[in-house]
């Protein structure tokens, strides 16, 4: 113990299951609170017992209802705080709004840095939370905060794998530096699909491969699959500069319709991504593979209410 009391595992809505792994993984209760919704839609949680003095941590991913499990969030640290909690972190595993960190056009808001300061201000004392779309949003925040990677888990899987002329490549050339860290690791060449954006058209498109894809297995790889349209064109684009066995490897399954329909449809060896979210069943395909990040959250938890270091888990 580090200078506060007991750690308190809390869930929000939107992390149930992972929140429960989490709490096996510590051997500790996940503690409930009552949410109710009244008919205008405001929320209430509802503590049912103390967390004064106790080293509290909430989890809740920031995905669809995206709007509603925000303020579930803000309104539960609020509540800690205002239950004198010994100190609170919000474990985020899916940070929402983390593409709006730049004003990239006039006139636009920078979401993340708003959604920041929010945590802070609900009385947030530190954060957790897993590969951030941009690196930068880090800045955005005050308080401490512990950014992980699923990348370990991710890459370690695929070497178990043991594949033959593997090659990995990414979605777009946004995802490169983490895709070179990804083949570095495995070893194998690196390829990239990239997009360009017609004059008559909003949207960029696949339009090529960068790489030798040639007779490879590839493993193709993003940090977040929303409609999976991105996927689509890509696995099209490979395909046709002769790509063999096809494995998509992500960390964020969002999964808004119709992604479900999408990853249905292709010809995909293999769908690997983690926990962030939870997946309910009608979303889960025969091919796909889930990998859990509730250990990794668990110690770094662990580490964090003992006052250890987090980046020993990482040799750093």
């Amino acid at each position: 113990m580090y200078g506060y009391g007991d750690i308190m595992l809390f869930s929000g809505s939107a992390s149930r299951d992972l929140a429960g792994e989490i709490a096996e993984y510590l051997s500790l209760p996940l503690i409930d609170y009552d949410l109710i919704e009244f008919p205008n839609q405001n929320l209430l949680p509802r503590l049912h017992g103390s967390v004064r003095g106790q080293d509290v941590y909430l989890v809740q991913s920031l995905n669809t209802p995206v709007h509603r499990n925000i303020m579930e969030l803000l309104l539960m640290i609020d509540t800690l705080n205002r239950d004198s909690a010994g100190r609170i972190t919000a474990v985020v595993p899916y940070m929402a709004y983390a593409r709006s960190d730049k004003k990239d056009q006039p006139r636009v808001p920078i979401g993340a840095r708003l959604l920041a300061d929010m945590i802070e201000v609900a009385g947030a004392d530190r954060y957790m939370t897993i590969d951030l779309h941009a690196g930068q949003i880090q800045g955005f925040f005050s308080i401490p905060g512990d950014v992980l990677t699923a990348f370990h888990l991710l890459s370690d899987y695929f070497i178990g794998k043991d594949l033959e002329n593997a090659v990995v490549s990414t979605v777009d050339l946004g995802f490169a530096k983490k895709g070179r860290n990804f083949a570095a690791k495995l070893g194998t060449p690196l390829a990239f699909v990239e997009k360009r954006r017609a004059q008559d058209d909003p949207r960029a498109r696949a339009t090529s491969v960068i790489g030798d894809v040639e007779g490879c297995n590839v493993i193709l790889v993003d940090d977040e699959v929303l409609t999976g349209g991105s996927v689509v064109e890509a696995v099209e684009i490979l395909k046709q500069h002769g790509a063999l066995d096809i494995s998509l490897s992500f960390a964020h399954p969002l999964l808004v319709p119709p992604a479900v329909e999408n990853l249905r449809n292709l010809p995909l060896k293999e769908i690997v991504m983690t926990n962030t979210v939870d997946i309910p069943e009608e979303k889960r395909l025969g091919n796909m593979t889930i990998l859990s990040v509730a250990p990794l959250l668990g110690e770094v938890i662990r580490r964090a209410h003992e006052g250890r270091s987090v980046g020993e888990l990482f040799n750093e």
